[in-house]
């Protein structure tokens, strides 16, 4: 680890608060100042109960906001009532009674908002209101995807209606005079995708067009860039990569499972880095071929920098979530990549671009807890990104032992002085 100091590469270190323990479901968090005090809280639920709480930084004293949920899956924040406080977006509704991919429910995939007043302490639930409907909804993201004067809410299905591998429709919800009434639903794209399982919000890199929010999609075609063109009135696709195609005909599975972008320098956009395929085993970047070139001026070539385990009898991996961020204050993003488990492919590794030109990465596994979902945040105000997980804890996919919701604060400045001394 000194050598690595001795490059001017920090070692990540990270210290474990728990949020809550003996979680009986685990799937997804998300870091948002729910009560209006600069510092980030928590909001996560599970798959089965139904239940979304939130949780209060520092005490991290736990209120429920929604019940009643049917399978919740992806969720998002915004001030979408325009009081100044974020409100949750959840998706639900997902699956028949057998809870899996080849099951979703025809009357299901609806989107809710969920209300906070400004007032979030007390034991009311939150007031829910619904945004619209697409079956097998399983990623949502609120953003200004085609202008920027009213929040929209991009719905990515998981699989197609009638298919696990059918044609998937990327729909766009937009408010009309009342926000709590349902929101109009206009198709984005039908004929590109199939099982989408990632996808990461990013300013559209168009050019003339980074006022806008767009959309990296992670799904059985690889990675796709996702974004509307203002000129041309239209969305339209940037191709970056197929993915990972070797475990097909074994598993039934292709392509990637989650998706962010990295920042190198002055380079907002400098590589893309993946889990593949569907809750797959593998974790890959794709670098530019002429580096700092505009996303949708260069070629992308793919690096594979991991294979953690076989796929189990289900032909899943063990990987969940991907997220770029600079933890080290450099400049520079590293990214962070869940394990769900079980071990010894289980917690969160951390890595670090040495030559990003050559594809060469060096990595730490920072946590061993199972981790279904990383949320990035300053969580105690010491200038330094740290992260939240939570377990994965789902029926008939994986359980996790011990499952817990955590957050890891950020100590790579002793870390750093340590190993000079």
């Amino acid at each position: 680890m000194a050598a690595h100091g001795s490059l001017g590469i920090h070692t990540p270190r990270f210290t474990r608060e728990v949020v809550a323990d003996r979680l009986t479901e685990g799937y997804w968090v998300e870091a948002a100042d729910i009560d209006g005090d600069t510092r980030p809280d928590l909001f996560a639920h599970g798959f089965n109960l139904g239940e979304i709480y939130w949780y209060r930084n520092p005490d991290w004293t736990r209120h429920l906001v929604a019940d009643g949920l049917r399978m919740p899956a992806g969720a998002h924040f915004a001030d979408i009532s325009g009081n100044g406080h974020p409100d949750i977006v959840v998706c639900h509704h997902l699956y028949g009674a057998s809870g899996r991919l080849d099951d979703p429910d025809p009357e299901g995939g609806r989107i809710d908002w969920i209300e906070n007043t400004g007032k979030p302490d007390g034991d009311a639930r939150w007031e829910r209101h619904h945004i619209g409907r697409e079956t097998a909804m399983h990623r949502v993201r609120v953003g200004h995807f085609t202008q920027t004067r009213k929040p929209e809410v991009m719905g990515l299905p998981i699989v197609g209606a009638r298919h696990v591998h059918g044609l998937i429709p990327v729909v766009l919800f937009s408010p009309n005079n009342d926000i709590r009434q349902p929101w109009e639903k206009r198709i984005v794209d039908d004929s590109h995708f199939r099982m989408i399982h990632g996808a990461d919000l990013q300013p559209n890199p168009l050019p003339g067009c980074e006022h806008l929010d767009s959309m990296v999609v992670a799904s059985e075609e690889g990675v796709n860039w996702l974004h509307y063109d203002e000129r041309e009135g239209r969305f339209t696709i940037t191709h970056i990569g197929a993915g990972e195609q070797s475990q097909f005909d074994r598993t039934g599975f292709k392509g990637s499972g989650d998706v962010s972008v990295g920042r190198i320098g002055d380079d907002p956009h400098a590589y893309v880095a993946t889990t593949e395929p569907f809750h797959g085993n593998t974790v890959a970047v794709y670098l530019k071929e002429r580096p700092g070139a505009p996303v949708g001026e260069t070629a992308w070539r793919r690096v594979v920098l991991d294979v953690f385990g076989d796929p189990n009898e289900h032909g899943e991996g063990t990987s969940h979530h991907v997220v770029c961020a600079d933890f080290d204050n450099d400049g520079d993003d590293e990214f962070l990549v869940a394990l769900r488990g079980p071990w010894p492919w289980q917690g969160v590794f951390y890595y670090k671009a040495l030559d990003i030109a050559a594809g060469v990465f060096t990595k730490w596994r920072v946590t061993s807890d199972s981790a279904a979902r990383i949320a990035v945040g300053d969580f105690n105000g010491d200038g330094r990104l740290d992260f939240a997980t939570t377990a994965y804890k789902v029926e008939k996919y994986f359980m996790a032992d011990e499952a817990k919701i955590a957050v890891f604060h950020n100590a790579m400045d002793q870390a750093a002085s340590t190993d000079s001394a």
